[in-house]
């Protein structure tokens, strides 16, 4: 074929191909029908006409009529404002995607805690609101106790299975929580909590305990909210008044955990306290709108003080201006208690409890409540 004939075969080509480009959009790219696009952006569509991606995946529009996954042009669609064609051949966007995000806009800032209140905490009274004597026979009060059960390690890898009390007994004017190792190699405990029978905001809580001794038991009394106001573990907060490790007899830890310190970063203090698997000993705390005070047999040992770390504390440092319920447990191994190892040689063991009460103080709930209705 001579060059003449070449170049006017390829003319004639040019002439075709661009009659076709102008039937299906031209260099513009796909159409836009209600919002939706007929095709990807190399024009290629699927076999029910929904765009497919170099892959050849389908990405299908919903049955409402609103577009899939999103544009393959890149412009915004549907919901949010079509496209529209400039002068240039290409498209823009005729308004804001949904998605956008002002850089320059901050997040909201959070609500201010533990501010505001004055009281004098030497004129403060306090009337009892709830407790447990354990004066009675059989299992505890279930008017005022529940049991959380299971194995699983807890979040901290520990080897008991809590049953449903089959480990706790009431007699003789104690509760007293058994930790053994059954037949069949299990170890198993009892886990009680308070939650939905003894609830509170701000109180002051005690308990008359004796606690096990031996490496490997991890005994607790605490407090956890009742609802998860600020989110999951730990930013809801969490109060420890008594913790005990067997490898670290006769020191007592009290500590609060929030969203800012917890875990190993949780604020508290360790006390060596003698005899604590002799003798009973009182382990408690003041909860105040704007602080936490900590004791042992009556003498203030910790305050946790929300200002100490922050001039304006939020519920990343004070989460406790909800309510919260009373746990009694006792663990074997886990991150903590079996840091140096266990020994069950020793089994069974018990931790006991010969009262537990609640008080709360009608000066600071008239302080913080409006018509009897917390504030918060």
């Amino acid at each position: 074929m001579d060059l003449h004939k070449k170049r006017l075969k390829t003319r004639i080509l040019a002439a075709a191909l661009a009659l076709a480009l102008a039937g299906c959009g031209g260099p513009a790219g796909p159409e836009v029908e209600n919002g939706q696009m007929s095709g990807d952006g190399s024009g290629i569509a699927g076999a029910d006409g929904a765009a497919k991606d170099a892959g050849g995946a389908s990405d299908s529009a919903d049955t409402d009529g609103s577009a899939g996954k999103g544009s393959t042009d890149g412009s915004s669609a549907g919901e949010f404002g079509g496209v529209e064609k400039n002068e240039g051949g290409y498209r823009v966007g005729s308004s804001l995607s949904g998605a956008y995000v002002d850089p320059n806009e901050q997040p909201p800032e959070k609500e201010a805690k533990a501010a505001g209140f004055t009281y004098d905490r030497e004129s403060l009274t306090y009337e009892l609101v709830w407790s447990d004597e354990f004066d009675y026979e059989g299992e505890p009060d279930p008017e005022k106790w529940s049991y959380e059960t299971g194995a699983g390690g807890w979040g901290n890898h520990e080897l008991q299975n809590y049953t449903a009390g089959d480990n706790v007994t009431v007699a003789d004017g104690l509760m007293t929580i058994e930790l053994r190792k059954e037949e069949d190699g299990q170890y198993t405990s009892t886990r009680l909590v308070s939650r939905g029978k003894g609830d509170w905001t701000y109180c002051k809580v005690e308990a008359s305990l004796k606690l096990p001794s031996g490496l490997g038991t991890w005994p607790a009394f605490w407090m956890m909210p009742t609802d998860s106001a600020y989110g999951g573990w730990p930013k809801s907060g969490e109060i420890d008044i008594m913790e005990h490790v067997g490898f670290d007899q006769d020191v007592i830890v009290e500590t609060v955990h929030t969203e800012k310190y917890h875990g190993g970063q949780g604020k508290g203090k360790s006390f060596p306290t003698a005899g604590v698997s002799e003798d009973f000993h009182t382990y408690g705390v003041e909860w105040l709108p704007d602080k936490m005070i900590f004791s042992i047999d009556g003498e203030e040992k910790f305050i946790y003080d929300p200002f100490d770390y922050s001039q304006r504390p939020t519920c990343e440092i004070w989460p406790f201006d909800r309510d919260f319920f009373l746990i009694f447990n006792l663990a074997f191994g886990g991150d903590w208690g079996g840091a140096r190892g266990t020994d069950d040689s020793y089994f069974p063991v018990e931790y006991q409890v010969d009262y537990v009460r609640v008080y709360q103080s009608p000066e600071i709930l008239e302080l913080t409540s409006v018509k009897g209705e917390k504030i918060f």
